[in-house]
């Protein structure tokens, strides 16, 4: 992380700037010198990770304004103040305000290298925390979003956590209800592109004549029914997020025009000849395979693999089953305050049922049942459908068995003997069973209780 850091000099004394600059050098520091405040905030912007070291005395802006305007930027930054001999009135007011140090002239080379290192140490070390705390903002938020404690969900969230910092294009498969649209919208809600827009467009909702001027837009007077210009979802997500659902089903020869906007990240609206750069991240959902499409030629192979940066499997409800407990009580949460109701907690009877339920329509289907729940019709309309094979006897055991230590832990928050006392076992075989079940007892320590 230290080697990471810059440091910015600004001394506008081309000999004592150079001389300074190579002292610096010498003890290992990458440094770039600036002659004047002005030239130096030119590049130190709010993404500048580094140390300012400034002279006091500079044309037209001084070095306290100088250590305001970093301070704005980030007040993270050390700023060190070199005064001259006898302004120790001004070196007391530039500590006051926010400056990390100050060095009086004349000094020696160790002296500067001296407190640079400590400056560079501390930002080194408020970065470290920074990005720590990001990271750990951006998993919650995600784990809030993307529900599960299954290994596939942590594995999908580990990957939307990774992709989301970046601009990379991302290709989401997964089958009908599995969260293709949850997912694109996590990416782009904790990417830097969250402040543009997120435009989702369902390929297979829109007749192919209307395809292009939805996508690309038109001016007006493109067509008999063009009135007026119509900027396109494209350009609408111009700076965001651009969803692509359902793209398995748009026709052969729109998939070329799209393949150019995506290459080159330019397109013209129907009836202009103008291009217009678009800067947008795009994804692409599709409940089918499209590299076996494209293979079958029916699906564009030279999209598929432009589209194809980074790939992210949504895995289906039945190959997560441990998260159906989870997810069912977290969808009658929300059914019950849409309806004004209590929001009763399934028996342990129920929720073995839903565990043995194969769910065809995934986690859209889920919240159906849930919603049948809160409504209070009865059992044999809550599952809707016909299941897949059953589970086998040993299979059912261990997720009842999993479901009721879940929830005694819940109810005591997490607190092992109580825990043990009202499931009437031993601790040692709580424990083992924990440990069977892959269970994290501290998700629970910080439930609230029931």
């Amino acid at each position: 992380m230290v080697d990471a850091i810059r440091v910015a000099l600004i001394d506008d004394d081309r000999a004592v700037r150079s001389s300074l600059v190579q002292t610096l050098q010498l003890a290992g520091f990458e440094v770039s010198a600036y002659e004047s405040a002005e030239q130096a905030l030119a590049q130190i912007g709010s993404e500048f990770i580094g140390v300012v070291i400034s002279d006091v005395r500079l044309p037209k802006m001084d070095g306290l304004a100088l250590l305001q305007r970093v301070l704005q930027l980030d007040a993270a930054t050390p700023v060190i103040l070199i005064t001259a001999h006898g302004d120790v009135g001004m070196a007391v007011q530039a500590m006051r305000a926010g400056a990390y140090d100050f060095i009086e002239k004349p000094f020696a080379p160790e002296r500067l290298v001296e407190v640079t290192t400590r400056a560079i140490e501390r930002r080194a070390l408020s970065a470290e925390v920074q990005s720590l705390r990001s990271q750990l903002a951006a998993q919650r938020g995600i784990e809030a979003v993307l529900l599960g404690r299954s290994a596939a969900m942590q594995a999908l969230q580990h990957q939307v956590q990774q992709l989301a910092s970046t601009s990379a294009d991302v290709m989401l498969v997964g089958e009908t209800g599995t969260g293709k649209e949850l997912v694109a919208r996590c990416l782009h809600e904790h990417s830097a592109r969250r402040k543009g827009h997120f435009v989702a467009i369902n390929c297979g909702g829109l007749p192919d004549s209307l395809l292009e001027s939805e996508l690309f837009g038109h001016e007006s007077g493109a067509f008999t029914s063009a009135s007026r210009r119509r900027i396109g979802k494209i350009e609408h997500a111009n700076g965001g997020t651009l969803l692509l659902d359902e793209i398995e089903s748009m026709p052969l020869a729109f998939q070329v025009k799209l393949l150019r906007v995506l290459q080159e990240r330019k397109l013209e609206r129907l009836g202009s000849n103008d291009e217009i750069a678009v800067d947008v991240r795009v994804i692409a959902a599709s409940k089918a395979d499209l590299r076996e499409l494209s293979a079958q030629q029916r699906f564009r192979s030279d999209l598929y693999y432009r589209l194809n940066v980074a790939e992210l499997r949504l895995p289906p409800l039945r190959e997560r089953r441990d998260d159906i407990p989870l997810l069912f009580e977290h969808f009658v949460t929300q059914a019950a305050a849409r309806h004004d109701r209590e929001a009763q907690i399934p028996s342990a009877a129920l929720s073995q049922q839903l565990m043995g339920h194969d769910w065809p329509g995934n986690v859209r289907e889920l919240r159906n049942a849930a919603e049948r729940f809160v409504l209070g019709l009865g059992d044999e309309q809550l599952l809707i459908g016909t299941a897949g094979a059953p589970l086998t006897l040993t299979q059912q055991m261990d997720q009842v068995e999993k479901v009721l230590i879940e929830q005694a832990l819940k109810a005591h928050r997490g607190r092992m003997i109580a825990a043990c006392e009202t499931l009437g076992i031993a601790r040692k075989t709580l424990y083992d069973k924990i440990a069977r079940h892959a269970i994290v007892v501290d998700d629970y320590r910080a439930a609230p209780a029931e």
